[in-house]
């Protein structure tokens, strides 16, 4: 193939070639010539109807990349390609959740995780490395969020950012923020108690209600602490009679637990009927129940309680409520028992049992006293023995 002919301008360094356009329409292509740390370059500057390319224009183009004031063509693509290396390796925050879930334990609280993850951060922070983010951004979301969801909510999914960032620190991938991500107050720590008297009325009503799963399933919840999903999952293989123990599946802190069964649980589960399935509390496919939502509430208002009294999540705080009062159970045993993943969840009865003790102390000073005043009367009565 012919070397094309090279038209020279009045520039030195610029000349053109002959081309054709896109709508095949005689042009010029206009290249230039220049030399940088001694080599010779050479490349187009443009196309005369595309780029509206002139003489003088290439020429001014040449003397800015003479000056370094503007990149070649191949220092353009020399730093695209950097870029897109470089954004490959940059742990965003998309690259630190993926590697941050995979250490994490399978299971519901790692499925929460992943639902707020794709609904609330992926889209805003993504793509951005932690040292890219900046307070004013967080504060949008933030507000933004606060608009929609409960602050308890906000707050979970801010702590999940704030534990992705930290994971993402603590080995080496990415560096920290230089601000604090501020998460909303939460003040819903809401701890049901029963009365003896509610106690007495909700057993009560129970017992008269027709549905025996359900109120099976209210039992257990009073009698073992059991939350609302860990009785719904309950199987009768995870009961063992003769040991007296239950293995509770897929828990709140991902990881299987025992709990002890006391007699009153044993009675129940033993009187409680067995059809052909493996859930201890079916739905009516005979499959994994949904819900029990209608029936429990039923029974709720059958039995007066507040209308605030959360029928499940309520009978598992009468529960420890009951245990950490009697003062015979340690924060630890009631820990274990109530199987928090967090030692902080449990402090929340800490005082109830504070209040047991004052009684036990109170009631040992009484006998003291008791003590002194029966030793007083001796000493009296001897006294007037003696005159």
């Amino acid at each position: 193939m012919p070397k094309q002919k090279r038209y020279k301008t009045k520039y030195p360094g610029v000349y053109y070639l002959d081309g054709t356009s896109i709508k095949g329409k005689p042009e010029r292509v206009y290249y230039i010539r220049y030399r940088k740390n001694g080599k010779l370059v050479e490349e187009p500057a443009g196309r005369q109807s595309k780029d509206d390319m002139t003489p003088a224009k290439a020429n001014n183009i040449r003397s800015e990349r003479i000056k370094g004031h503007r990149k070649s063509n191949r220092e353009k693509r020399e730093a695209l390609l950097a870029e897109k290396i470089a954004k490959d390796k940059k742990w965003t925050i998309d690259r630190l959740w993926n590697s941050y879930k995979s250490i994490r334990i399978p299971g519901k609280s790692l499925n929460t995780d992943k639902g707020r993850y794709d609904k609330y951060l992926k889209e805003k922070f993504g793509k951005r490395a932690p040292e890219e983010l900046n307070p004013l951004d967080v504060d949008r979301l933030r507000i933004s969020l606060l608009k929609k969801l409960a602050p308890q909510t906000v707050k979970h999914v801010l702590n999940l950012l704030t534990w992705i960032i930290n994971y993402g620190v603590k080995n080496g991938l990415c560096k920290g923020i230089p601000f604090h991500i501020k998460k909303p107050t939460v003040d819903n720590v809401k701890t049901e108690y029963l009365t003896e008297k509610q106690t007495k009325s909700l057993l009560a009503a129970i017992e008269k209600d027709s549905n025996t799963q359900v109120a099976n399933l209210m039992k257990l919840a009073l009698f073992t602490g059991m939350r609302r999903g860990e009785l719904l999952n309950l199987r009768w293989k995870d009961i063992d009679f003769d040991r007296g123990f239950i293995t509770l599946k897929d828990t709140k802190g991902g990881k299987d637990q025992t709990i002890p069964m006391n007699d009153t649980t044993r009675h129940i589960l033993d009187s409680h009927p067995k059809g052909d399935g493996v859930y201890v509390f079916p739905g009516r496919s005979g499959g994994k129940r949904a819900t029990v939502d209608v029936a429990v509430n039923k029974i709720k208002k059958a039995a007066g309680l507040p209308k605030d009294f959360r029928p499940l999540h309520g009978l598992r705080h009468a529960y420890a409520s009951m245990l950490a009062s009697s003062g015979k159970v340690d924060m630890y045993t009631l820990q274990r028992l109530l199987t928090h993943k967090d030692p902080r969840m449990t402090q929340r009865y800490a005082f109830l049992r504070d209040e047991a003790l004052k009684r036990a102390s109170g009631l040992a000073g009484d006998i003291i006293n008791n003590m002194i005043k029966e030793n007083d009367k001796k000493v009296s009565d001897l006294k007037k023995v003696s005159t």
